[in-house]
């Protein structure tokens, strides 16, 4: 017995993005599944953003679901928002420029950015945030202070406040426990 295959051409762009997306779900499960151990905190946000970011990707047509919520972001809106805030993460974001690339009223647009997401754009854009500090801090050497800008975050200061609410812990003792588990992860291959 054969099986049919059929042949689904995926645009170029639209692949782009689909990779991307796996990529930043791969590198966040990654990332729990480093803190596991060490930090549930830091790896429940990261698998939270993981889930996050697969649901905005299952529900981007929903502005045809005609039982998608009249106050929720809808698909292209959700698309636009999302990829605002990661190009323009290391800069100033208010509400009023997300409001405005969506065509709502800024109460309006808090209100159904809380009911799209589970958190107010604030919440997000500083998880968001910190999970890049998280990864700068694993990719690279860069010192805290310059993390802290390259992530928005006004000084080191900033950073090491907003990393602590969120993961319990500081930013520098947060990037030797993972150094330190990586290199155990690495002396036992």
């Amino acid at each position: 017995m054969y099986a049919a295959t059929a042949s689904i051409t995926i645009p170029s762009n639209a692949r782009m993005e689909l990779q991307a997306l796996v990529s930043s779900v791969v590198d966040l499960l990654n990332t729990a599944n480093l803190q596991l151990d060490v930090n549930r905190e830091a790896a429940r946000a990261s698998i939270s953003r993981a889930s996050s970011l697969l649901w905005v990707e299952i529900n981007k047509d929903s502005e045809l679901d005609p039982c998608h919520s009249p106050r929720a972001l809808v698909g292209w809106q959700i698309r636009r928002v999302r990829d605002y805030i990661e190009a323009h993460l290391s800069t100033r974001i208010l509400v009023a420029d997300l409001s405005a690339i969506v065509q709502r009223s800024e109460a309006h647009f808090a209100r159904a950015f809380k009911k799209t997401f589970g958190v107010s754009p604030h919440a997000y854009l500083l998880r968001r945030r910190v999970e890049k500090a998280s990864h700068l801090m694993l990719v690279s050497d860069d010192s805290l202070s310059d993390i802290a800008l390259a992530c928005g975050m006004t000084d080191q200061a900033h950073l090491c406040k907003i990393f602590r609410q969120t993961t319990g812990q500081t930013p520098a003792a947060w990037r030797r426990e993972r150094r330190a588990v990586t290199a155990d992860r690495e002396n036992d291959q």
